[in-house]
């Protein structure tokens, strides 16, 4: 055993990226989750305490997204140990921001971590994606992926699963803002259509195209015009009041593309500079608070590395 504790902290992440529902995602420089970890004498695995969660997460390991991920983790290898776990919620809950995500992919990262390695990182995927089906019935990888690889993420296939990392671009900040109401990823899900107008899928294919490639040839414009989404945020967008004014000011303060982060209710932006993402936050939570909406700004860069050691 290489440490016997260890300080992670897991990224956020915006899952779908507008027109690439539950197969593409990134991860952000922050917020995120911290998670303290340390190897005991006993045989089971405790969370100690949860910070920053208004007493809303539980605290048994079989129900909580930072520990079942573990769990199963262990089971997988054949070890029994005694695992202590702290959690420090640094990211609102309910936001389509990867909270749950955040929090499963630090606990399988950190228990790897502090047992010498014994997976390669991409192996650790399968038990993220347990947490994520622990938090909406789902085990989609669009949050889990990102957040544990870092960058932009491709799920090509999940049967069997098939997970592309892209590759970096340059000088790309991101706004997001979390207007300060919750929506339930199962509810976000549940609205959605069963059916779908081909020719409204060959549109969407389009896009999806156009933004991995734009990823992969580092062409901004390819890749931003690509946002657009025909099948899913014309829907969800219904369900965040204010979401059109809002998207519209950012469009005007300079953002190149964005929209619904996960199954919102938050809002990314993406844009060149930071003063630019900057003021593209300020305008739409101007619109935000016309709509009688408080929200919180968060202006990041991509995160490339995925989980990072603090200590």
């Amino acid at each position: 055993m290489s440490s016997k504790s260890i300080k992670v902290f897991s990224p956020a992440t915006v899952a779908n990226v507008v027109c690439g529902f539950d197969i593409m995602g990134f991860a952000v420089d922050q917020p995120g989750d911290i998670i303290e970890m340390k190897l005991e004498n006993h045989n089971k695995v405790v969370i100690e305490a949860i910070y920053g969660d208004e007493g809303k997460l539980p605290l048994d390991p079989e129900k909580n997204t930072v520990s079942i991920s573990v769990i199963h983790f262990l089971k997988h290898i054949g070890i029994q140990c005694g695992v202590s776990i702290k959690l420090h919620k640094k990211m609102p809950l309910g936001s389509g921001l990867g909270s749950s995500s955040a929090s499963t992919v630090g606990g399988v990262f950190a228990i790897n971590e502090l047992l010498g390695k014994p997976l390669n990182k991409i192996d650790l995927l399968p038990f993220a994606m347990e947490g994520e089906k622990l938090a909406c019935g789902v085990a989609h990888a669009d949050n889990v992926a990102p957040a544990l690889l870092g960058g932009f993420v491709l799920i090509r296939s999940y049967n069997p699963l098939d997970v592309i990392k892209l590759p970096a671009m340059d000088n790309l900040y991101c706004t997001l803002i979390h207007p300060h109401m919750t929506i339930n990823t199962k509810d976000a899900r549940a609205i959605l259509p069963n059916t779908i107008p081909f020719d409204t899928c060959i549109n969407q294919w389009g896009n999806i195209g156009g933004a991995v490639a734009g990823i992969c040839m580092n062409d901004k414009s390819l890749f931003t015009r690509s946002l657009q989404d025909f099948i899913v945020e014309p829907i969800r967008a219904k369900l965040i009041p204010g979401f059109d004014l809002a998207k519209k000011a950012a469009m005007n303060a300079g953002a190149l593309a964005g929209g619904i982060s996960g199954s919102g209710p938050s809002i990314f932006m993406l844009s060149e500079n930071k003063q630019i993402a900057q003021n593209i936050g300020y305008a739409m939570q101007k619109a935000f608070q016309e709509h009688a909406l408080k929200s919180t700004l968060y202006v990041a860069q991509i995160n490339y590395e995925g989980p990072i050691i603090l200590n």
